[in-house]
């Protein structure tokens, strides 16, 4: 199996999880946790795990959260010889809260480093990108490096649309894109069609393969996705799981749907796939669930 180059950004994750109901404007006790994150890097660190080889392009800075991104990234054997280190930058930061039951209530990010990925560091990393068996990126890159990459990629390219906001970001590009996972919003601003059940999001689905689009997975949450291709579409039933941390689920899945392509999997197999490794992560406290390998996942999916 060939490399697979994730393009994207890498944060420092500060996760605060509530021990009771949320209560705002008052400080809540719960348990604070420091970690290495970003959806770039995740994808990463989840392919790693279902035994993948991976070169990480991405942007760090000279503090010493990146000297934490390049000694886990050599722990987990993946490539960081082709990031950008901004010199005097500072590496992109994450802050989130989690309800009691571990769902996201609100987060923050300071990704500005990731202004300095630009088409021109692409274009210098052009052999890298094009070597690889596929390209996955994320939307915290700028607007015109996903376009260069949609516009001068040979391999296919995989996208998650990161947020609402940064989904925009996709405009005018969706006949470049080979396989998409956005949620119920970020697939309705790329659509124009509203996602608010399984019915609209099928329409949604159905409008962005017309788009150009080879797939999409459209997330529903905890009711589960929608799988489409040119002539198939499949819902994927969320698996049953003791919700521990939904952050992450998503990231595990597109490394899943990643690991899945290269197997030669077809879209109802991939995207049950998927759906184990999403299940494996949420029922971890962690983001990267330790306990995520391509033995669990084919497991959980029998």
């Amino acid at each position: 199996m060939s490399y697979i180059a994730v393009a994207g950004g890498v944060n420092v994750d500060i996760g605060a999880q509530s021990a009771r109901r949320l209560q705002s404007k008052d400080s809540n006790p719960g348990r604070v946790r420091t970690g290495l994150g970003g959806v770039g890097r995740n994808i990463a660190h989840n392919l790693a795990l279902l035994g993948a080889d991976v070169e990480l392009l991405t942007a760090i800075g000279s503090d010493h959260y990146a000297e934490m991104v390049v000694r886990s990234c050599a722990e987990l054997g993946i490539g960081v010889s082709h990031a950008l280190r901004v010199p005097g930058g500072a590496t992109s930061a994450y802050v989130y809260i989690s309800d009691e039951r571990g769902d996201m209530a609100l987060a923050v990010s300071d990704m500005t480093i990731c202004d300095a990925l630009t088409p021109e560091y692409f274009a210098a990393q052009l052999d890298v990108l094009n070597g690889a068996a596929l390209v996955v990126a994320d939307t915290n890159l700028p607007a015109a490096s996903l376009a260069y990459l949609a516009e001068h990629l040979s391999v296919p390219l995989f996208v998650d649309p990161v947020s609402a906001t940064k989904t925009e970001r996709l405009a005018g590009l969706l006949p470049h894109i080979h396989t998409l996972k956005p949620n119920a919003l970020e697939a309705e601003i790329l659509s124009g069609v509203p996602v608010v059940d399984r019915n609209s999001a099928r329409r949604a689905a159905r409008r962005l393969i017309e788009s150009g689009v080879r797939q999409v997975f459209l997330s529903l949450g905890k009711e589960g996705f929608l799988a489409a291709a040119e002539d198939e579409t499949v819902w994927q039933p969320a698996p049953e799981a003791e919700v521990r941390n939904t952050t992450g689920a998503g990231d595990a899945m597109m490394a899943a749907l990643v690991w899945a392509h290269l197997r030669g999997e077809n879209l109802s197999r991939a995207a049950t796939l998927g759906a184990a490794a999403a299940a494996i992560t949420i029922e971890s406290e962690e983001t990267i669930s330790p306990a995520l390998s391509a033995e669990a996942v084919l497991r959980r999916a029998l």
